[in-house]
């Protein structure tokens, strides 16, 4: 069991650098895209107050809130499609 802690922690490490340099050109993408930028925020923030709503919408809260993050992760996905396919 310690030797898996051990190599998932090396593993973890190894990929931190390429982790942290994707992180910074997907926020550099952010900069080039702004209504992609714009549009993430705006999801995320509808999605908090969706969230704390007391109610339902009609039923549609929840496949709402499911849609909206994953509209939030295809944004951050496309994002991070550009940062890599720039860098090359």
């Amino acid at each position: 069991m310690k030797r898996i802690t051990l190599f998932l922690g090396l593993v973890l490490l190894a990929s931190a650098p390429t982790f942290a340099a994707t992180n910074q050109s997907v926020r550099s993408e952010a900069g080039d895209h702004p209504r992609i930028a714009a549009a993430i925020q705006e999801l995320e923030s509808a999605i908090q107050y969706m969230e704390k709503a007391p109610h339902d919408f009609g039923g549609h809260k929840a496949e709402a809130l499911r849609a909206s993050r994953e509209a939030v992760k295809q944004l951050r996905k496309a994002l991070a499609y550009r940062a890599k396919a720039d860098r090359k």
